[in-house]
């Protein structure tokens, strides 16, 4: 009974997450790589939405929020997932989601530009550099961007030793305008 009561409050949650989002992405993927017994080892989150409002020429106006669901994550190893949606990693029935929010964006050259993003993973929020390509195919956005962080700084995986620190995640979205 008390798992249940813990699945139903984890989904209304994430529910309520995401329905304030208003989402204009038609594709999207977060990957993440990082180093474990000194072996690179990865998953997908599967589930994100995001309200991409981004114009290069009116860069300070411009605004990128998106929510990935945790609940999600796959690493093609059930056991391993299941570690992952745990305590001392990601603990999804207290933290269901991951955020992201732009707090300012520049234009480095051609279609590449750096935003500063607010991340919260556990209720720990970051600024992060993340340096993306922006590109029009007709009415679709596309965006690509790579960028690492510190699992430590966000509380995630411990003092595992056998852990490397830096995970460097993967994004990659369309967005209608």
């Amino acid at each position: 009974m008390k798992k249940l009561c813990i699945v139903l409050l984890m989904l209304t949650a994430a529910t309520a997450t995401f329905a304030q989002i208003k989402n204009n992405v038609s594709r999207g993927t977060i990957r993440f790589e990082i180093k474990n017994l000194g072996i690179k080892t990865g998953g997908v989150i599967e589930k994100m939405v995001a309200d991409i409002q981004f114009d290069p020429a009116k860069l300070a106006t411009s605004k990128i929020t998106a929510v990935a669901d945790v609940t999600t994550i796959n690493t093609d190893n059930n056991m391993r997932d299941k570690h992952l949606k745990n305590e001392d990693y990601f603990d999804v029935a207290k933290y269901p989601s991951i955020t992201m929010s732009s707090v300012s964006f520049k234009k480095k050259s051609g279609n590449e530009y750096a935003g500063q993003f607010n991340i919260t993973i556990k209720d720990k929020t970051k600024l992060i550099d993340v340096p993306f390509t922006y590109t029009k195919a007709g009415n679709v956005d596309q965006f690509k961007g790579t960028f690492k962080i510190n699992r430590r700084d966000f509380g995630v995986g411990g003092n595992s030793m056998t852990l490397g620190d830096e995970v460097t995640i993967f994004v990659e979205a369309d967005a209608a305008q």
